[in-house]
């Protein structure tokens, strides 16, 4: 057990303050103001950070690269790499301080600077479209003042390090992620580090080997903190390991900001895309030794409320054998279970581990055949669920709803396999001094080191529970009483027959008042109306005969109740001389008027098919839910039968149907493991407040008016 504690043990948590850097660079975006919306400002920081970040990487090499560039114009991009010590370069002569000494010609000669950087800087900075944020700049006064505030800022990497770098961009983006989007969350460093923390504190010997090739994908990656942190974490405790970084964002200024820091950090610039990983894959192929990320919650892959051509994306990928969709797909308002299973299908065969943040919903959202149930029950027979950890509320900057870290494997340990580790670590954190937006929340190092502890122990206790994989799956069972009616013409027996829609195939008096105020019919409605009009002279006849034959008789079966209805209903409708009458109803009618007239009865006899078998009653039909591993008859001898003595159990599954009938499933109903029962306040005591309440209330409307 030390060993694995060992890693936690060994987590730097030196206190990191970039309060001066932020306050510094958020001074510059007050210079923004009036020309921008505060909601605006990251157009023109983001940018402008990034680009100081570059110049300050790039000063010691400066000079080398402009006189290389001007002996050889064309010297090769990846031989320049190697002159500027970075997968990138600037041949300008220009850098931010000696451009502020032209103030008439600083929008052009700004423009040309960036010019001077290698095409793939030059494609980060197109991306945040910021010519036109230069151009805005200058028309409105801003540009001079900006750009010399900015020279002045040291972004440099000797003495700003990635880490540091990355908690000022966090800092930036917190404060912009008070416009974000719902769904989209950014998260803390505190966060990531428990994340990263639990999923290398398992099945991960291997990545202590000498020159080990570790890769990390985020197909959300924002900024990429969650690549950072697992970077540092890593590289602190293996030097020697080659950690590669892979990631995907759909947000063109998160983008930036993470190809910029993976850039300074060494990392191979084509593993980081801007792409959306519903409409494509980049990586297909590779696969991951640690899959980390935080997916949006609640965002519609399909629908009016997607994103354009992600439906039709999704859906084209999951008619493919090779899909990464494998177990289906879930309800079109949240893409949280589709991300599960890309990491799952980028996760390395043998030694591939995740962990993802969702909210709730992957949990227990959906009925038996949903796909939200199937992907869970998918994922529970091939034992890719290691753990569920709830986190404690308050943890994001614009959110304060319930999140859990999914922990999945492909290589767990023997004593986990078949399990799964709940763990509700919903109290370890700590108030902050002061809100930062929804943030109120913090996970400090030393409730990092206890939930780790927890994890890594894996046994049951107060804030943990072990199941096997089956007990979250169960079987949906039909239960139906025996077909037991009595039948009687009575006149609330005629109301509810008429309620209950026996005759609405005959003619439906809101849907002739619907059809007759429309605006507009189809041929079809117009054909519909048309019937329901010729059929309504049988549909009085039918009630007007039923009315005369009202009794108090009731039958206790069909055999007897039928020839009266014949009769009742045999007069049939008045025809011209010499033609034989019509009956008002023909079998197939008949049988649903009796069917109306009709009540559940223990006293009628128990019906039966031609056969003898027993017909059982639809309008008695309940579903239970029934754990996977528990015999029917036991269950329904301990739930049901008791309340029920007669009741059946049926089911019916058909997964080989042109319409696949599903009624096995799973879900996680994690909050139900966890439940503590509390003691309601004492009537008494309720009273009391009440009152004490009242009273508070009369007298300040005394004070009031008097």
């Amino acid at each position: 057990m030390a060993e694995k504690l060992t890693i936690d043990a060994m987590w730097d948590d030196s206190p990191i303050d970039v309060s001066t850097e932020v306050n510094f660079i958020w001074s510059i975006a007050n210079k923004l103001r009036g020309t921008y919306q505060s909601d605006k400002y990251k157009d023109v920081i983001i940018p402008m950070v990034i680009i100081r970040r570059f110049e300050c990487a790039l000063a010691p090499t400066k000079k080398k690269v402009l006189e290389t560039f001007a002996a050889n114009p064309n010297y090769p991009a990846k031989a320049m790499y190697r002159v500027s010590g970075y997968q990138f370069y600037n041949t300008s002569g220009f850098d931010l301080a000696e451009l502020v000494n032209d103030s008439e010609h600083l929008a052009a000669n700004f423009k040309a600077y960036i010019q001077g950087f290698s095409a793939n800087i030059q494609d980060i900075i197109r991306s945040l479209d910021f010519d036109k944020q230069i151009d805005k700049m200058d028309k409105n006064n801003r540009l001079l003042s900006v750009v010399k505030a900015f020279s002045e800022l040291d972004l440099d990497p000797r003495t700003i390090d990635n880490v540091k770098m990355g908690y000022i961009f966090e800092e930036l983006i917190r404060k912009f992620s008070e416009n974000a989007e719902a769904g989209d969350h950014y998260t803390g460093r505190d966060i990531i580090k428990l994340m990263v923390n639990i999923l290398l504190a398992e099945g991960c010997d291997d990545i202590f080997d000498d020159g080990k090739v570790i890769t990390v994908l985020d197909q959300a990656c924002g900024t990429g903190g969650m690549l950072s942190t697992s970077y540092n974490f890593i590289k602190r405790y293996n030097p020697t390991a080659d950690v590669r970084l892979f990631g995907q964002e759909i947000n063109p200024e998160s983008y930036a900001i993470c190809l910029a820091e993976m850039m300074i950090k060494g990392q191979n610039a084509e593993n980081i895309c801007f792409q959306d990983t519903m409409l494509a894959d980049r990586f297909k192929g590779t696969k991951m030794r640690f899959v980390i990320m935080n997916p949006p919650f609640g965002t519609a892959w399909g629908g009016k409320d997607a994103p354009e051509g992600v439906e039709a994306a999704v859906n084209a990928e999951h008619k493919k054998a090779e899909s990464r969709w494998k177990a289906g797909l879930p309800g079109t308002s949240d893409m949280q279970m589709i991300f599960l299973q890309s990491a799952i299908d980028k996760m390395d065969d043998n030694f591939g581990r995740a962990a993802i943040i969702e909210n709730g919903s992957p949990l227990f959202t959906g009925g038996t055949a949903s796909g939200e149930s199937q992907i869970r029950r998918w994922m529970l027979e091939n034992d890719l669920i290691e753990a569920i950890i709830a986190l404690p509320v308050d943890l994001f900057y614009n959110t304060g709803i319930a999140t859990y870290i999914w922990v999945l494997s492909k290589n767990k340990s023997p004593e986990r396999k078949g399990k799964v580790h709940l763990i509700d670590a919903s109290s370890f954190f700590h108030k902050l001094r002061k809100s930062l937006g929804n943030k109120r929340n913090e996970i400090t190092s030393e409730d990092r080191r206890a939930v780790t502890q927890i994890y890594a122990n894996f046994e049951p206790g107060e804030f943990c529970k072990i199941y096997r994989n089956e007990e979250f799956m169960y079987r949906e069972y039909v239960v139906m009483q025996p077909l037991q009616r009595s039948y009687a013409i009575t006149p609330d027996r005629i109301e509810a027959m008429l309620s209950k829609g026996s005759l609405s195939g005959l003619y439906d008096a809101a849907k002739v008042d619907e059809l007759e105020n429309a605006e507009e019919l189809t041929g079809k409605d117009m054909n519909k109306l048309e019937a329901f009009q010729n059929n309504k002279p049988v549909f009085d006849a039918i009630v007007a005969a039923l009315q005369a034959a009202v009794s108090d008789t009731v039958y206790y079966s069909p055999s007897l109740f039928m020839p009266v209805l014949t009769k009742a209903l045999g007069s049939g409708l008045p025809v011209p001389a010499g033609e034989e009458p019509k009956p008002l109803a023909d079998k197939k009618l008949m049988e649903k008027i009796a069917d109306g007239l009709s009540v559940m009865d223990k006293k009628a006899e128990i019906q039966c098919d031609r056969k003898g078998n027993i017909l059982y009653d639809k309008e008695t039909k309940d579903t239970e839910i029934v754990p996977f591993e528990e015999d029917i008859d036991t269950y329904m001898a301990r739930e049901v039968l008791p309340h029920i003595p007669d009741a059946k159990a049926f089911f019916e599954e058909n997964l080989g149907a042109k319409k696949p009938v599903i009624k096995t499933g799973a879900e996680i109903p994690f909050t139900r493991y966890f439940y503590k029962y509390q003691q309601p306040t004492a009537s008494e005591e309720l009273e009391a407040k009440f009152m004490e309440l009242e009273f508070s209330v009369s007298g300040r409307i005394s004070e009031l008016f008097g």
